[in-house]
């Protein structure tokens, strides 16, 4: 058998002579063990030995890939399912750089509405259960969801509090006051009213405007003929604010199908994918994936992959998932999806009508969204090549860390690291650390412990913590806090990184520049491109070390109040405005930050 040089290993000759003729994975890999690619095949010796018959009809990008590889690792499944899922978590744990990658490892938001429940609320959620509760999403961008909850509790009476509702409390809370729910906690509201509120969101989160318009109209009209003209003005101004709120949304006419549309976009060797969520006929969101340099994959190559690491992960899939390309293993997607959904799922490549109206509004919105991913590479260019300039950086910059501190009166002191890399903020490296060895509020001796910790703790030297050295290192602070930094690389053994402090001169707008060894500042125009870079490095610090202390001071007040709160239950009844405070605003509800940083104890 020849191959596309006729230099094979006899590692690989023996890999290819020995290949199962099953189903499965195969992972390729170089000299270092690392995985470059990894796919998936229905009969993997025939896959495999495709890539080396000689005439093969490769691109570039594969003959470099072979020119790579010193190893071939198979793995058999029962059935080209499975190995479609396998291919799926291989390529999300290893990141091969052969293979399409999507940059995101995120859980979008869902509305949850458990309809089983006697008295249903609505809660955001970012995992979809098989629990019998009702699911609508994923919003994306997030704001479209704060939107969206926004409407419902201006428009539906729901409850929000988190109390069991028994219909026995006393009083009802301040919601009710205000219109906002019809206090079924006090049993002023039976289970049959409160579902038919329940229905009704379901119709405006499902975008079937027409049957719960009619609804409207028909309680409003009742309504008028018993003369209550207030409750008839209310379902008036519900009507109002539906009407505008589904019609901002609507996108096409198409009834209450649940589709996910998929355009694709290229120019040069940049690649957009566009994934615009349709609910209903309404647009609640759409989500971006950016490749620069994936010219040479083909579309089908860059939309089955996008699919396959998208929905692998703890998504809904819709009904129907409109494509621009059909996909060679489209029937195999379509089953794996509809395992997901528990219904049927259809792949389709519409020529014609409304859902080829919505690929092309995806394909625009792909074609507007590669400019803007242009721009900003080129602004991210001119500032990392400002910056090397400013700082006389002889190395390639691609690695920020910046640091930070933040206590309230010396207690609870804590310190952030925030890591920039290749022109993004990179969330799963950043690290927050408690204060250890230092009391009160010192600033410098904090900083010590953290960059000594940073550089000379398991951070720098276990193999399952350990972090890439940066090529610059940002304090937030000025000339104090910028020597307690380097006495602490000193002592690592690290003295040689390229440190610097920023920080602004009492009085003074401008930023400064602190480096070791000189004395006068750096004065940074405000308007430079390098400016707004370390700017946006040490923001970020200060606000994840600020969130992380006050998340640890919350922890702390919570606690303490509620217990000055249980004692004093038993006198609750002498002061009647009391009884307006609902049970579930003992505590403040915090919400998780989903930045996929850890707190490191190194």
């Amino acid at each position: 058998m020849s191959t596309v040089a006729d230099s094979i290993s006899n590692q690989i000759q023996h890999t290819l002579d020995h290949l199962p003729s099953q189903p499965g994975v195969y992972l390729m890999k170089d000299q270092a063990g690392e995985v470059l690619y990894v796919g998936k095949a229905r009969v993997l010796a025939d896959r495999v030995r495709s890539y080396f018959q000689r005439g093969s009809d490769l691109t570039p990008k594969t003959r470099l890939l072979l020119s790579l590889i010193t190893g071939i690792e198979t793995l058999v499944t029962k059935s080209e399912l499975e190995a479609l899922l396998l291919e799926s978590n291989l390529v999300k744990r290893y990141r091969p750089r052969f293979n399409v990658v999507l940059r995101d490892d995120k859980h979008y938001p869902y509305l949850r509405l458990p309809i089983r429940d006697d008295f249903p609320r609505l809660s955001i959620v970012r995992r979809v259960k098989k629990d019998g509760a009702r699911y609508f999403g994923p919003y994306v961008p997030a704001g479209a969801l704060r939107e969206t909850l926004k409407v419902i509790r201006k428009v539906f009476p729901l409850a929000t509090c988190k109390i069991d509702i028994d219909g026995t409390a006393e009083r009802a809370c301040l919601e009710f006051e205000v219109k906002r729910c019809m206090a079924p906690c006090t049993g002023n509201q039976s289970r049959e009213d409160y579902h038919r509120i329940v229905n009704q969101v379901r119709l405006f989160l499902e975008g079937r405007d027409t049957e719960l318009l009619a609804g409207f109209r028909a309680d409003m009209e009742v309504a008028a003929e018993r003369e209550e003209f207030e409750e008839a003005a209310r379902l008036r101004d519900r009507i109002f604010k539906v009407s505008r709120t589904l019609e901002k949304q609507r996108v096409a006419q198409i009834g209450p199908v649940d589709q996910d549309v998929v355009g694709l976009a290229r120019l040069g060797p940049a690649v957009d994918l566009q994934i615009l969520f349709v609910r209903g006929g309404l647009l609640i969101g759409r989500k971006d994936f950016y490749w620069g340099d994936a010219g040479e994959a083909p579309d089908e190559e860059l939309i089955r992959s996008a699919i396959e690491q998208f929905y692998n992960k703890d998504m809904l899939p819709p009904k129907e998932l409109l494509v621009s390309t059909r996909l060679v293993d489209g029937g195999l997607i379509q089953e794996w999806l509809s395992g997901k959904k528990g219904e049927s799922v259809r792949i389709l490549t519409p020529e014609r009508g409304v859902k080829h109206q919505l690929l092309r509004l995806a394909e625009e919105n792909a074609t507007a969204a590669i400019a803007a991913h242009l721009r900003k590479e080129a602004t991210d260019r001119k500032e990392v090549e400002g910056l090397q300039r400013l700082l006389r950086l002889k190395g390639p910059l691609t690695r920020i860390e910046g640091f930070d501190i933040s206590n309230t009166m010396g207690t609870d002191s804590v310190a952030s690291m925030v890591v920039w890399e290749n022109g993004r903020i990179k969330k799963s490296d950043y690290r927050r650390f408690r204060i250890k060895t230092v009391q009160g509020a010192d600033d410098f001796a904090s900083i010590h412990e953290v960059v000594a910790r940073r550089y000379g703790g398991s951070l720098h030297t276990d193999n399952t913590k350990a972090l890439p050295l940066p090529d610059l290192i940002l304090i937030d602070g000025g000339p104090g806090q910028l020597s307690a930094a380097v006495d602490a690389l000193g002592k690592v053994g690290l003295g040689h990184l390229p440190i610097i402090g920023l920080a602004k001169a009492r009085g003074e707008k401008e930023e400064r520049i602190y480096t070791p060894g000189r004395s006068a500042p750096t004065i940074l125009h405000p308007s430079a491109a390098s400016t707004h870079l370390l700017q946006q490095i040490r923001d970020e610090a200060h606000r994840f070390a600020i969130t992380y202390h006050r998340k640890l001071r919350g922890k702390a007040f919570v606690p303490t109040q509620q217990g000055k709160i249980k004692g004093k239950e038993k006198d609750r009844t002498k002061d009647p405005m009391t009884n307006f405070i609902s049970p579930d605003s003992l505590g403040a509800r915090k919400r998780k930050q989903h930045t996929g940083a850890v707190e490191s104890n190194s």
